[in-house]
């Protein structure tokens, strides 16, 4: 689930992924991720993943197709943030 920012608490809320089981896309910066994996990209969260695989092979093929990029993982049961190995 993600949960925005301001108003009313509890107000606006959103899957974190749709009935198909995809990733959804946040249309907001001041979300908090309260459930499931988000993609993070230079220090945005871009993202929200059911599956932590998912999140991580997202991760990957964007950091193989754009090496530049500092690609991370947030885990928003444990709130931490995971980095790719450098195998991955």
């Amino acid at each position: 689930m993600i949960r925005w920012g301001g108003g009313n608490p509890g107000s606006c809320h959103e899957k974190a992924s749709d009935d198909t089981g995809r990733a959804t896309t946040p249309q907001h910066a001041d979300l908090v991720i309260t459930e499931g994996f988000g993609l993070e990209v230079d220090g945005r969260m871009k993202t929200v993943f059911p599956t932590l695989e998912a999140a991580q092979k997202r991760a990957r093929d964007l950091k193989a197709k754009f090496p530049m990029l500092q690609v991370r993982v947030y885990d928003a049961a444990e709130k931490k943030l995971l980095e790719l190995s450098p195998t991955e």
